[in-house]
C-alpha cells in the first residue's frame, strides 16, 4: 500500500488498553470468517490469537506519542488488512527494531512461507498482543525486544537502543521504530542470524537481507515505509 508517509521523532510512548466498538468486526463478521477460512486453507499454520490494534493515535506537545489500543483477533486484523483497511479511525500500530551493524548496515528479514505476508522484506516485527501488557500499559519496547530475539536470536543485552523513537506514519500503519545497535559487523551479523534461522524447526524468517547503501533499497519486496526510513541513514 503506497501513499503519504510522515516520519517524526518521539521522546516517549504512552500506550494504554481501552475498549473499542469496531464496526468492521461487528458488521462484517461472516465475511471475515469466510476470508479466514480461505487463508487457513492456504496456510494451515495461521493462528487466530489475540492481537492489539489502535483506535486512537495522538501526538502530545511534550514529544510523547499517545496510543489507545483495543483487543481483537488475528483473523479480524488479517481481513481488515487484506480488504484494504476499510473504515477509519483504526491503525495497525507496532514496534520495529532497526538492527544496525557496527559498520552501518541494517539487517532486514524476509518473511517465511507460513507468514501472513510471505516474501515481504522488513525489520523484525509483530502486532502487539496481550503478553505486552504491563498493568494496563502496552509496552512496545518489550514487544520490540521480544520480536528481535524471536526472529533473529539477538537478545536485548546484545544491542543498544537509540534513546528516541522514530515514528513512521504510513496510512493506517504506525511503525514505532528504534535503532538497535549491534557490536557485530554486517558480515558477522548476517552469519549469526542466518545460522539462527537454519537451526529453527519453524523459523519466522526465510532469510535476511543486508542494506548497506541506498542501492540495496531497490528490492521490490521491501515495504515502502521501510525504504523511506532507511533512505537518509544510508550512503549513496
Amino acid at each position: 500500500m503506497s501513499g503519504e508517509i510522515e516520519i517524526a521523532d518521539a521522546a516517549a510512548l504512552h500506550c494504554v488498553l481501552e475498549p473499542h466498538d469496531w464496526a468492521f468486526d461487528r458488521l462484517r463478521g461472516a465475511e471475515i470468517d469466510a476470508h479466514w477460512a480461505a487463508r487457513r486453507a492456504l496456510v494451515p499454520s495461521l493462528y487466530d490469537g489475540p492481537v492489539l490494534l489502535a483506535h486512537g493515535v495522538s501526538r502530545g506537545e511534550n514529544g510523547t506519542l499517545g496510543v489507545k489500543f483495543f483487543a481483537t483477533r488475528f483473523s479480524r486484523f488479517l481481513a481488515w488488512r487484506d480488504f484494504g483497511f476499510p473504515g477509519g479511525g483504526v491503525h495497525n500500530c507496532f514496534s520495529m527494531p532497526a538492527l544496525r551493524s557496527s559498520d552501518g548496515a541494517f539487517l532486514l528479514g524476509e518473511m517465511g512461507a507460513d507468514h501472513s505476508a510471505p516474501g515481504a522484506i522488513y525489520f523484525p516485527a509483530g502486532t502487539p498482543d496481550p503478553s505486552d501488557l504491563r498493568d494496563g500499559i502496552v509496552d512496545l519496547e518489550a514487544n520490540l525486544l521480544r520480536e528481535l530475539e524471536e526472529e533473529t536470536g539477538i537478545a536485548a543485552h546484545e544491542v543498544r537502543l537509540s534513546p528516541e523513537w522514530t515514528i513512521v506514519f504510513a496510512g493506517p500503519r504506525v511503525a514505532c521504530m528504534r535503532i538497535a545497535q549491534s557490536s557485530l559487523s554486517a558480515a558477522a551479523l548476517e552469519e549469526r542470524v542466518t545460522a539462527f534461522i537454519a537451526a529453527q524447526s519453524k523459523p519466522e524468517l526465510a532469510g535476511v537481507r543486508m542494506a548497506a547503501r541506498q542501492a540495496d533499497l531497490a528490492e521490490p519486496r521491501m515495504l515502502h515505509f521501510i525504504r523511506r526510513f532507511l533512505e537518509p541513514l544510508l550512503p549513496t
